[in-house]
């Protein structure tokens, strides 16, 4: 998993949190907010697990805030998965969503006019389906 940002039309900017299984390629979920915080992160992890019924044994990530936390930590121990950090300055560590961000990118937050928080969610909802 890993986070690509990007603004609405008038300015105001986003995020998204980007996970994709790296087995099947199968890109799990795509979440815009405002702000994404580690507790947010741990929440989106509990959907996941809900909806597909498992939960990764290893879980790779960069080492930006929200995933070094405790709460993410926490929940990774409690869940029996693993954190597996990328060096710091290394992107080539995780290929796999270095990939699909680009694409992420190209096709939809480059040609994309978002209008609301609302908007950029599913539009990014409907890729995530496509990919």
């Amino acid at each position: 998993m890993d986070f690509v940002a990007d603004q609405l039309f008038d300015g105001r900017k986003f995020k998204a949190l980007t996970l994709m299984d790296k087995f099947s390629r199968y890109c799990l979920t795509i979440r815009i907010g405002q702000s994404i915080k580690s507790i947010d992160v741990s929440r989106i992890m509990g959907e996941i697990k809900l909806a597909y019924g498992i939960t990764p044994p290893r879980i790779q990530v960069d080492n930006s805030s929200e995933f070094i936390s405790k709460i993410f930590d926490h929940w990774a121990y409690e869940n029996k998965a693993t954190l597996d950090y990328s060096r710091p300055g290394k992107p080539t560590d995780n290929p796999f969503i270095e990939s699909f961000n680009d694409s992420f990118r190209y096709e939809c937050l480059n040609t994309n006019w978002f209008l609301s928080f609302n908007d950029a969610t599913e539009k990014n909802r409907r890729l995530a389906e496509r990919i």
